[in-house]
């Protein structure tokens, strides 16, 4: 018998622009069941097997030549169904990219023992619900008129600022909670493991722990592609994960959740680099479900969104955001008091940091002390010019690297560089050879570029080199550290000095800290960054939350300039007023989110040719173009010895429709991908570091 539509419209998953549509193949008799749209194909294509996703069924084709068979059609599964495809095809537009490289990212690859594990067994007979408390969003103005809009299925979209001392985990999960037992699905997306730790402990005081899915890194493949396909079967309701759980195909979505959507980690590292709140923004407004964006500081880009008016704010009141955060003081690193307080001078605190510290111990409660860096002395400087130090081969910074705490500990503090550079620092050295933090080079007798000079300074102390001061300064106290790639899960709330590097911050068992030192806060704040102060303040107030509220003693010493804009936000505890001075300065500047903006990184032949294929959108500003920051990654796999340095080039563009210069961008790189230009070349819309 003669199929009604015996043509498959397939989308090869290659992710080159050009090849970014779709191909007529014939389906067999054998097939023609199972090859529906949304299912996952092998076609042959120039000559090779690839992979494909079949877009529809078509009755006829409009190409005019042979057409070859699919060659497999992997399963019955619609692992594309209709609602992700609308949303990578807004996305690739919105972002310049491909929809192979989106879906590789929203479709986990297939495991073929995961398909036969048991979809049909209903959500509420995998466990037992227990209705969960929602008396924690009473809390926050017009918190809840919004549980009422999501519970009624209407579209609510708030940002949510988060009290310090709450338990966010517990309130957004009871929440989530309810809209699945009420039938809904509920989706939230955190930034790491230890948040998605919190937020499924929380859930498994409401819900069985099979009626809650998980999607994170950690899952092997045949695990991952399981519970994706109980979400498409929607045997899933509560759905949580990390970054591309965003695109979890829940059936009846109503609400989406992302915390901290400042948090790099929420970025997809591979292009078209799209952010897991643009992906819940653009789900929102496709599907209608209710969006909550939560943290305790707010981003500019949350705050257009209020501005705009297409999302509303979570605010608690003045007085209970007092009486829940910690006495927050500014100390100035001039203000160290050799002569009255030697000990506090040792430590490299303010006097008033290093009281704080005591009191807190004294008390029988741990102490936070941040530091922007970790390892010994990370980052080094001319002593003379103060031109960072560099590496003679690669250009990376050099510093040095540091040892275990215990082994630091044992060293000679005397037995310092000699035939070595020497290393100026506030205290004595230690024997150390300068070392490139990228390739591994080792300056045994460094020479600054610039001036000549072998004297070398500190730019920066890490978290090892304060841990050792810390020790000395309190000598009968236990010093902890956590960063890098010894990250602790939590302290005892006992005395104890706790050197944490930014996002390394354990929480206290039971309990909270008696006190934070905020230190080498100009490292932080002086970046040479769009988001530098966006991004202190947050780590700052993350740190912050940790500490027990003002009427129990907990303080904050910022060891900072008490005039500065982001010490007086976080002093006052005001992240909506730090956000609307952050937003209204990006407008005066003319930087996204107040525009749209995309950096383009490669060769020069290659970015003199893009220019010449684009058709940018009217009143489109190019800038550059400039060698690529420092800071930034290679595009690709570049050879700068072959290509030369690599550049960048900005263009800007108002606001406006906001898939206009992504499909701009989209258009010439399909035009270069005909040309067979073949040079790395980088698009990346609205990132988020422009230099």
């Amino acid at each position: 018998m003669e199929l009604a539509h015996p043509v498959a419209h397939v989308l090869p998953l290659l992710g080159l622009a050009h090849l970014d549509r779709g191909f007529d193949y014939l389906v067999a008799d054998k097939d023609d069941k199972v090859a529906q749209a949304g299912t996952r194909v092998r076609i042959r294509f120039h000559g090779r097997l690839v992979d494909g996703i079949v877009l529809e069924r078509r009755a006829h084709s409009e190409h005019l030549g042979r057409l070859r068979y699919l060659e497999r059609v992997y399963s019955e599964h619609v692992v594309y169904p209709q609602q992700t495809a609308r949303l990578v095809e807004s996305l690739a537009q919105r972002y310049g990219g491909t929809r192979a490289d989106l879906i590789r990212t929203a479709i986990p690859p297939r495991h073929a023992q995961a398909e036969s594990s048991d979809f049909v067994t209903a959500w509420d007979k995998l466990g037992e619900a227990i209705e969960p408390d929602l008396s924690g969003w009473s809390n926050y103005r017009h918190g809840q008129s919004f549980v009422d809009s999501v519970l009624a299925r209407r579209s609510a979209r708030a940002a949510w600022q988060i009290t310090p001392g709450d338990d966010w985990a517990g309130i957004v999960a009871s929440l989530l909670a309810k809209v699945a037992i009420d039938g809904g699905g509920a989706l939230a997306v955190v930034p790491d493991q230890r948040d998605l730790d919190r937020v499924e402990t929380a859930l498994r005081e409401h819900l069985g722990p099979k009626q809650i899915t998980v999607l994170n890194a950690q899952l092997g493949a045949q695990g991952r592609y399981r519970r994706f396909l109980s979400v498409l079967h929607g045997q899933a309701r509560v759905v949580i994960g990390t970054r591309s759980a965003a695109y979890a195909p829940l059936k009846n979505l109503s609400l989406a959740v992302i915390i901290d959507d400042g948090d790099e980690n929420l970025i997809e590292q591979r292009a078209p680099y799209a952010h897991a709140r643009e992906v819940l923004t653009t789900r929102a407004g496709l599907e209608g479900c209710s969006l909550l964006i939560g943290g305790l500081a707010r981003t500019a880009e949350t705050q257009l969104l209020v501005e705009a008016g297409w999302m509303h704010g979570l605010l608690a009141s003045r007085d209970r955001v007092r009486e829940s955060s910690p006495l927050i003081r500014a100390a100035a690193d001039t203000d160290f008091e050799l002569e009255k307080d030697p000990v506090a001078a040792q430590a490299r605190v303010p006097g008033l940091a290093f009281d704080a510290a005591r009191r807190a111990l004294s008390a029988g409660k741990p102490v936070l002390v941040q530091v922007p860096r970790k390892g010994y002395i990370p980052t080094l400087s001319c002593a003379q010019c103060r031109h960072p130090a560099r590496c003679r081969i690669c250009n990376g910074p050099v510093g040095l690297p540091g040892q275990d705490p215990a082994a630091a500990a044992a060293t000679s503090m005397t037995s310092a560089i000699q035939s070595q550079p020497r290393v100026a620092t506030s205290t004595e050295s230690r024997a150390e050879v300068p070392t490139c933090r990228w390739c591994g080079a080792i300056h045994s007798a460094f020479r600054c570029g610039e001036c000549g000079s072998q004297r070398l300074r500190a730019v920066v102390l890490g978290a090892q080199r304060t841990a050792e001061e810390l020790g000395r300064a309190f000598p009968s106290t236990r010093v902890i550290t956590s960063g890098g790639s010894r990250v602790l899960d939590s302290v005892p709330d006992s005395p104890a000095l706790v050197v944490a590097t930014p996002g390394a911050e354990p929480p206290v068992d039971g309990g909270h800290y008696g006190a934070a030192l905020l230190l080498d806060t100009w490292a932080l704040l002086g970046r040479q960054d769009l988001r530098a102060a966006e991004d202190t303040l947050a780590t700052w107030m993350r740190a912050a939350a940790l500490v027990e509220s003002r009427a129990s003693g907990g303080m904050v010493i910022v060891v900072a300039e008490a005039s500065l804009p982001s010490v007086q936000y976080l002093i006052r505890w005001d992240p909506v007023g730090a956000a609307t001075a952050e937003l209204a300065g990006r407008r005066e500047t003319k930087f996204p989110p107040a525009v749209h903006m995309a950096a383009i990184d490669g060769a020069d032949a290659s970015l003199d040719m893009f220019l010449d294929l684009v058709e940018l959108p009217a009143h489109a500003e190019v800038l550059g173009p400039v060698d690529l920051p420092y800071s930034s990654r290679l595009p690709g796999d570049y050879d700068e010895q072959r290509f030369g340095l690599p550049q960048r080039i900005l263009v800007r563009t108002p606001l406006g429709p906001r898939a206009e210069l992504g499909v701009a961008l989209r258009t010439a790189a399909v035009a270069r991908s005909l040309r067979k230009d073949e040079l790395p070349l980088r698009i990346q819309v609205d990132p988020p570091h422009i230099g």
